[in-house]
């Protein structure tokens, strides 16, 4: 009876630090050290949350720039990749039909970068290259009227460089480029 005693007293004593005093603390510190990140790195406007600078969205309008493909078709709650072999038939079939969709919204685009026709292994990858942001940016003038160079502008004002010089690709966040363009627009 003292050992059922000890164990319900130390299961009582262990649920309170792991199930309440701990997460307490790292939501406390991660609120305070890391307040963007730790409430989902929201994109706000005056007209409320557009959504997150970690997921992209689909984006059909020829005015705007394109994100990645999707294999989960940009719905956060199916995250996946395609998990195709890239020697595979059907990969190089879905890849044939995003490079052909990708030229018939770029009339003219004759060099497709691959990250516009290539999902990323989550699906809901919101970053492009520099030079896939540009390589839209002839569409994007003709339907909005804003010049190439200053849609080139805007680009290079929103690539994000290497963290800490070495890691990672230079990056745009498509999300937030769309949301620099809208005000332009305005």
């Amino acid at each position: 009876m003292k050992m059922l005693g000890n164990a319900i007293r130390v299961s009582i004593v262990l649920m309170l630090i792991c199930g309440f005093i701990y997460p307490m603390v790292t939501t406390g510190f991660a609120q305070v050290l890391m307040h963007k990140q730790a409430n989902g790195s929201l994109i706000k406007t005056e007209n409320g949350i557009a959504g997150s600078s970690l997921i992209a969205q689909q984006v059909e309008s020829p005015k705007l720039f394109h994100p990645r493909a999707s294999a989960a078709k940009y719905d956060p709650t199916a995250s996946a990749g395609s998990n195709q072999a890239v020697a595979s038939e059907d990969y190089a079939s879905n890849l044939a039909k995003n490079v052909e969709a990708v030229k018939q919204d770029n009339p003219g685009m004759t060099d497709v970068p691959a990250d516009l026709v290539t999902g990323s292994g989550s699906g809901l990858d919101p970053d492009l290259s520099p030079a896939a942001a540009k390589a839209q940016a002839p569409r994007i003038s003709r339907e909005t009227g804003i010049s190439e160079e200053e849609l080139d502008r805007l680009i290079d004002n929103n690539t994000k460089k290497r963290q800490l010089g070495i890691f990672g690709e230079p990056h745009v966040n498509v999300t937030e480029l769309n949301m620099d363009l809208l005000k332009l627009l305005k």
